[in-house]
Order: C-alpha cells, then sequence, then structure tokens
C-alpha cells in the first residue's frame, strides 16, 4: 500500500509556468512508476505524462510535448512535473498516480492503482 501526495498547483497567467511535485510513500524496498493526469471541469481524468520507477523512460500526451517535462528526485518515489508554456486549456486538477515499478509506464488512469488528493492548476487568458 503506498500513499501519494502532490502539491505545486495554483493560478498562473498564460504562458506561465508551474512545477508540481508528488511523492509516494510505502515500503521502503518497493519502487514506483509514476505518472499524472488531469481532469477539466466536466471531462474525463486524462494521461498527461508517465515516468519508469528508474526514471529512463518518459512519455507525453500530444497536447503537452515540448512544454511539459516529467522527472525524478533525488529519492526514488518523488516526480516533478514542470509545466512551460500554459495554456487556458491547461486549467484542471492534476492527479499524480503512482503503480508497482515492475508494471513499467502507465498511459491511463486505469493502469494506476494508487493516486493523490489532486492539486488544482488554473491558467488565466
Amino acid at each position: 500500500q503506498a500513499q501519494v501526495k502532490e502539491s505545486g498547483g495554483g493560478l498562473v497567467q498564460a504562458g506561465g509556468s508551474l512545477r508540481l511535485s508528488c511523492t509516494a510513500s510505502g515500503p521502503t524496498s518497493e519502487s514506483y512508476a509514476m505518472g499524472w493526469l488531469r481532469q477539466g471541469p466536466g471531462k474525463a481524468r486524462d494521461f498527461v505524462a508517465a515516468i519508469t520507477w528508474d526514471g529512463i523512460h518518459t512519455r507525453y500526451a500530444d497536447s503537452v510535448k515540448g512544454r511539459f517535462a516529467i522527472f525524478r528526485g533525488n529519492d526514488k518515489n518523488t516526480v516533478y512535473l514542470k509545466m512551460n508554456g500554459l495554456k487556458p486549456d491547461d486549467t484542471a486538477v492534476y492527479y499524480c498516480a503512482a503503480r508497482s515499478g515492475f508494471l513499467g509506464l502507465g498511459l491511463s488512469a486505469r493502469d494506476y492503482v494508487y493516486w493523490g488528493q489532486g492539486t488544482p492548476v488554473t491558467v488565466s487568458s
């Protein structure tokens, strides 16, 4: 069992940047593949970015490629999402999620077992 907690959301103007942080806490021997997903008003929870447990492989949704970057911190179960060039369409609640590192990249909401509470990101035009 793991607990996931994210932070770093807020209000930003279009073209601005934010960095989201996430930590997965579980058995010390466990390593997690992690991802970010987002859910806009009245929309489904969509994939944004994912990273393998070792940080070697990443994947992005087409809508954020070249603008967002997912990377791991020194703590193996901490990940960040650096968001540049934010657009009003990026407005959503951003969720961090985790799953066993043995399973590789998770590319949809159904791939993940452990979820954070979400952090809101609002981009004003």
